[in-house]
């Protein structure tokens, strides 16, 4: 037989309450009586349940039963078995009456029997079929007349009222007939009964004979019941409104959908957000960036087309699904095609190259993990841009170039943040969207250029992008989600070193270019300049003609700078000239000589030899670095009857003015070994003056030159003839080290000084320069105000 269930209801026309109006009337049981095995369900005394079987015996056991009206002793199987022993069954069950029997169509039937007392199976009879036992009665009818009883009764009466409360689906009756049983053993197992209750505790149960023990564990029971069934109920609110919520959502947007259908706008809306779907799939992002852009995308769902924050949104939408979160080049990094890029486009500067070789050897080995990063320090021109987009040739990578010069905000390289009206992402995020790659070599250009603003210092965000340590997470503040800037190759350029704060530089690997010598320079005119010039102007070799005189000549007097652009210009003009020639019909090539130069060009800007100075005491040339590279000037000294004032004019710094001041008292100190009047110092003015006054100058390194210069003033010697000086001098007369000692020598070069005097602790950096550098150029290093003064000022 299978159980009926615990909930099942009772047929229509069979009486509930009734049988549990009075306590059970004395039961007189037989010797012997036919047990009707169970199967996961036990009856309790008092109680009716529907049972069903299947099996012949059984229901030849029931027929008989129905028609003798004789009790049956329902017992529970320990273990389901299809013919069950004496070993397989429970000693206790209840002794019951079939009270009525239905067949079903497939051939079982169905009963309802009714359970009157707990018998006890003292000894199981022998029997041609089933079971039979031997019945002994345990719990005899006890009137309740205890309060302790009664009060664990009503208890249990009232946990019971609220768990068929917390069940929708038990039926009514069961409240009414819980109520109307007076009699606490009968409570007890109308509860037990129909409690959701495991088998084994409701075998236990039935063999509890006395109530109040019964009562108290069923009380212990329904109160564990009651908490799971109110933290059911609180759960199933609690899902129930969301999806109130999501239904009404649904509901929202099936409107907005319908009306967007209406005015013609529903397929664009769906397909917009079907491609941007798309894209976040066929462009894996990380997981901060995905759910940012399910919130935006939920967002624009719900934004009408017309709304302002709707294109905001859009765009936002459209950068982060976009920006290649995981689309890298792959790694190609070939030394010996690194190296004939190199030479291919940049003539010379075989020191840097060697120093971008190395650092890419070491980048090569070190599976992409890089120290500091490259700045490419140099005056404007000589191809510090060129050798960055070479680097990124070599390494198979995309070459993206950010301009620094002039960028005061914060927000220009960390993006705005999307609460402002025209937001957009910084300078770094939009290059990388540009490249379309997470590993460009991208090139700070001009990082000596940054200003600081009321907006925030820009160098300093520069300080974490710059730091391999922390660009892993870089955040972009119109993005608000981290970004990988840790596979990014880094490269910065600067014209001045000195522009750049320390903390910044720290993060900078130096890499110095010097300006190009005349013969470099005519050789890249020869193999660059002049054929770009050409194809750029559409004309052909035959149709214009520079000789190599007329190229020297430019380099010398037309263009003197350390770099290229001057000189390309030049050429460009020439080039016009030639194409104006070709399209007015002249059939003859333009040939340009040097003694053409000023026909087509003009006078020239520079003396053929600025080396030439008057020979007049009281004129020095000196060198000086400026952000276009070295550079040759003049320091001019005058006494004149006055009350000992130090005039200083030509737009000096206050370095340069300290200088002269720390000049003019060293040669004061040394009155009497110059051979000087004493008088002069207490009846003269002095002043020292450097042309071009629009050009603002300073720093240490004309010390050297403005002492020199007063010497030659005050002892009526003029300086010898191309002769230059650079070092930092002071009270006592030593000659201190100075920078950009190799762009002020390539300046000397260029200018044509065939001497140079330089402090003896720069000795090693003129030794960086090449040979063909310093050709015709002689070299003296001294310690002493005293040695440059021997070999600069002419003998009397």
């Amino acid at each position: 037989p299978s159980p009926m269930g615990a909930w099942w209801p009772l047929p229509r026309g069979c009486p509930l309450n009734s049988e549990y109006a009075a306590p059970t009337a004395t039961i007189h049981l037989p010797d012997s009586l036919d047990v009707f095995p169970l199967r996961d369900t036990v009856v309790f005394p008092g109680v009716p349940a529907q049972l069903s079987s299947a099996r012949p015996h059984t229901i030849r056991l029931i027929t008989r039963t129905v028609e003798t009206g004789d009790l049956l002793c329902l017992l529970t199987e320990r273990r389901p078995s299809d013919a069950p022993t004496p070993e397989d069954m429970y000693q206790i069950g209840t002794a019951a009456h079939v009270q009525r029997m239905w067949h079903l169509p497939d051939g079982s039937v169905r009963v309802l029997v009714q359970g009157r007392c707990r018998v006890e199976a003292i000894a199981f009879l022998p029997t041609d079929a089933g079971l039979r036992i031997q019945p002994g009665i345990i719990e005899p009818p006890l009137p309740a007349t205890d309060n302790d009883l009664r009060a664990l009764s009503s208890g249990a009466s009232s946990l019971f009222q609220k768990i068929l409360s917390l069940t929708p689906n038990l039926p009514d009756e069961l409240q009414i007939a819980a109520l109307n049983i007076q009699n606490p053993g009968h409570l007890a197992d109308f509860i037990a009964f129909h409690l959701n209750l495991d088998l084994s505790i409701k075998q236990a149960l039935l063999e509890t004979g006395d109530p109040a023990t019964r009562l108290a564990r069923l009380t212990l029971l329904m109160t564990q019941e009651v908490e799971v069934l109110e933290l059911g109920v609180r759960i199933r609110s609690r899902v129930q409104s969301e999806l109130d919520r999501s239904r009404k959502d649904h509901l929202i947007r099936e409107q907005i959908r319908a009306l967007q259908r209406e005015l013609g706008e529903g397929d664009a809306r769906q397909a917009e957000t079907e491609a941007l779907r798309a894209r976040m799939a066929d462009n894996p992002m990380s997981g901060e960036a995905h759910a940012e852009a399910e919130r935006e995308l939920q967002r624009l769902l719900r934004l009408p087309q017309g709304a302002p924050e709707y294109a905001a949104c859009r765009a936002y939408l459209d950068y982060l699904t976009e920006l290649p979160w995981n689309r890298q080049s792959p790694e190609r990094l070939d030394l010996i095609q690194a190296r004939r890029l190199l030479d291919a486009d940049h003539l010379g500067l075989d020191a840097v190259k060697e120093r971008i070789l190395d650092e890419l050897a070491v980048y090569r080995l070190g599976a992409g993990q890089r120290g500091p990063v490259m700045c490419l320090s140099g005056p404007p021109g000589v191809g510090k841009t060129s050798l960055g987009q070479a680097i990124a040739q070599a390494l198979g990578r995309r070459f993206v170039r950010v301009a620094l010069g002039g960028v005061r905000d914060e927000a220009e390289l960390r993006g705005h943040r999307r609460t402002y009206l025209n937001a957009m992402p910084g300078r770094i995020v939009q290059g990388i969207h540009r490249a379309g790659m997470r590993n460009p070599v991208l090139m700070f250009d001009e990082i000596d250029k940054l200003g600081a603003g009321g907006a925030g210092d820009p160098a300093s965000a520069l300080l974490e992008i710059l730091d391999p340590a922390q660009n892993a997470a870089f955040l972009d503040h119109y993005l608000n989600v981290p970004f990988d800037l840790s596979r990014v190759f880094f490269i910065a350029t600067a014209n001045a070193l000195s522009r750049i704060p320390d903390a910044l530089r720290d993060r900078l690997e130096i890499v110095e270019i010097p300006g190009y010598m005349e013969m470099e320079k005519a050789a890249i005119v020869r193999k660059h300049i002049l054929p770009r010039q050409r194809l750029a102007h559409g004309l052909t070799p035959r149709q214009i003609l520079v000789r190599p005189a007329a190229v020297r000549r430019l380099i010398a007097c037309y263009t003197r700078e350390p770099g290229l652009r001057g000189l390309e210009r030049t050429l460009g003009a020439l080039c016009r000239k030639a194409a104006r020639q070709v399209a007015e019909g002249h059939p003859d090539p333009l040939i340009i000589d040097a003694e053409d130069l000023s026909v087509h060009l003009g006078p020239p800007p520079f003396p053929a030899d600025l080396a030439d100075h008057p020979s007049v005491a009281g004129l020095a040339p000196g060198l000086a670095a400026t952000y276009a590279g070295g550079q040759v000037f003049y320091v001019e000294a005058t006494a004149m009857a006055g009350a000992r004032e130090l005039i200083l004019t030509g737009h000096q710094g206050d370095v340069m003015k300290e200088s002269a001041r720390a000049a003019l008292s060293c040669i004061r100190t040394r009155t009497h070994a110059l051979g000087i009047d004493a008088q002069i110092w207490a009846d003269s003015d002095i002043h020292i003056h450097m042309p071009a006054s629009a050009v603002p100058k300073d720093g240490p390194s004309a010390g050297l030159a403005i002492a020199v210069c007063l010497a030659s003033l005050f002892t009526r010697r003029p300086v010898k003839q191309k002769l230059a000086f650079t070092g930092e001098i002071t009270l006592t007369g030593r000659v201190l080290r100075v920078g950009a000692i190799q762009d002020k020598l390539l300046a000397a070069h260029r200018a044509g000084i065939r001497h140079v005097v330089l402090p003896e602790a720069n000795r090693a950096d003129a030794g960086l320069l090449p040979e063909k550098a310093l050709r015709g150029l002689r070299l003296s290093f001294v310690n002493t105000l005293d040695e440059a003064l021997h070999i600069g000022i002419a003998a009397p």
